[in-house]
This record gives C-alpha cells, structure tokens and sequence, in this order.
C-alpha cells in the first residue's frame, strides 16, 4: 500500500512539473513571437483606455457641445464632430469601453457556463451527459442571431442585457470542447493517481483534469472577445444594444444618414477602432493557441 501511495505522488509531482514546464514554455514561445507581443500590447493599450474612460479620466464630458455641427477632420477636431457637435474622438473612446466590458463579460460568463456543463457532462458520463448534450444540441440549432435578439427583447435594451444575450448564447463550442477533452483525459494515469490516494471527484475534476485543458479555455476566452464585440456592434446597430452612451454600433447605425452628406468621419473612426481591436485579438488567439495547444508543440 505504502509503494502504491508513493507511486502515485511521484506520477501527480512529475505531471505538476510538466505541467509547469508547458506554461514556461508557452510563456517563452509567445514572447518570441513578434506578432503576439504587438498583439497583446495592443490589447493592452485598449483595455487601458476602457479603464481610463470608465473611472472619468478619459472621454468624461464625450456629450459636451465642443465645435459646430458635422465639422471635418482637422488639427483641432482629429476625427470631427457629429450632428450635435461633439468629438468624434471622445465618442470612439467611450465606446471603447463599452466594447471592451461587453467582450470581458461575454468571454467570463460563456466560459465559466461552457466549462462547468462540459466538465460535468464529460466526467460523469450516463444520464448527465445525455441530458447536457440534447440540452445544448437544441440551443445549438436555433439561430443565433434570432436567439439574440429575443433575449434581448425579453430582458429588455441597455448594457446588462446585452452582457446577459451575448453570454448565455455563446457557451455551446466551448462545452463541447471541454466535454471532449474531460473524457480523454479523466481515464490517464495522473487521474488514476489521484483516485489512489484518496481524491474525490470534485479533487480529480478541477484540480487535475481542468487544469490540463485549460489552455483551451484561454484561446476560446481571447477569440469569444472579439465575437462578443462584433454582436454587440450588430445589435447597437438594429437599435437592440447600448442605449444612453455611444458605441460603435450605435455611432455606425448614425452614420448609415450621415453619409449621404458627405459626413464619412464618424463611421471611420468606429470602424477603425473595432478593427484594430478585433484584428489583434484574432492574431493573439492565433499565438495563443500554437503557444499553448500540445498537439502543435515542435511545429
């Protein structure tokens, strides 16, 4: 009994080091990777400008009258004004942080609801698995984008609702690809170790088999961002989004008037901005995922 016990924590001590081993060695393989720095710095640059406008330092008086109606792009006004007069540019901002608290709480809820259903679903296996697969089989056959807008219209416009739409309609790839992974992995040897010494199922579950598929959770968390920020566009741009603040949704749905005057400036910068933020967060998950995904590893 003695020699099972100790066999079994030199198995779970040698997976913690591999373990270990991998996340240096993701850690290092981004750093060398040009792309992935300028990505991530960008992300940054971004999630700091969400922050600065969310506390007032940035873009606090974006609803102030600064300069006359539709003025162009100049040194003063760099992105020009709307029809009321205000800055293109302080609106951008805000929208910023709109966009980038809608992609963290999108990304957080449909991860933390995909990988509780696909951890349980694919650990207990039996009736808990089938009622967990025909549940998001169904969800997974509705329309999106008619799913969306139904919730939305249930809970009613404005931030929170979208939050709540875009996160409890984006959870079902990442339950499959947690469903899967958690059968594969919960017959290896490092989970038999633990069942040796004594770990219940919650134990093997999230502190032995969760964190070896972690590295999907991230590369889903970073490309879930982005999808986020283009729905919430799309909603804000059929009216069903943000409601008493700009976004870029809401600045291109104004826009859609505007050009027929000539005014171009105000879907250029929601346009810009959202591409820029979406582009870097497509190349991140990219990195992130030959960083992180063993089946790449020495490719």
């Amino acid at each position: 009994m003695e020699n099972v016990q100790s066999n079994s924590f030199a198995t779970t001590e040698i997976k913690e080091l591999k373990s270990k081993s991998l996340w240096r060695h993701a850690f290092e393989t981004l750093l060398r990777d040009k792309t992935a720095v300028v990505s991530l710095f960008t992300v940054g640059v971004y999630a700091l400008i969400a922050l600065l406008t969310a506390f007032g330092f940035l873009a606090a008086d974006w609803a102030a009258e600064v300069g006359p109606s539709y003025q162009s792009p100049s040194t003063e006004f760099l992105f020009g004004t709307d029809i009321f007069g205000r800055s293109v540019v302080a609106k951008t901002l805000k929208g910023t942080q709109v966009a980038m608290s809608i992609g963290l709480s999108t990304a957080v809820l449909s991860a933390v609801i995909g990988v509780f259903l696909g951890s349980i679903a694919g650990y207990y296996g039996g009736k808990i698995d089938e009622i967990i697969v025909w549940f998001y089989n169904t969800f997974s056959s509705i329309p999106s984008i008619m799913l969306l807008v139904a919730i939305t219209f249930i809970l009613g416009k404005g931030l929170v609702a979208v939050y709540l739409a875009l996160g409890l309609t984006s959870w079902v790839g990442l339950c499959r690809l947690i469903r899967g992974e958690v059968i594969r992995h919960k017959d290896r040897e490092y989970v038999h170790a633990a069942s040796a010494i004594g770990g219940g199922d919650f134990r093997k579950l999230f502190k032995h088999i969760l964190p070896n598929v972690l590295h999907i959770v991230i590369i889903n968390f970073s490309l879930q961002f982005q999808v986020a920020i283009k729905a919430e566009v799309i909603l804000s741009y059929l009216g069903l989004g943000v409601q008493g603040q700009p976004s870029w949704g809401t600045m291109i749905d104004d826009a859609k008037l505007e050009l027929a005057r000539g005014v171009w400036w105000q879907l250029g910068a929601a346009t810009f901005a959202m591409f820029g933020v979406v582009l870097t967060l497509n190349l991140l998950g990219d990195a992130l995922r030959d960083a992180l995904d063993p089946k790449l590893k020495g490719k």
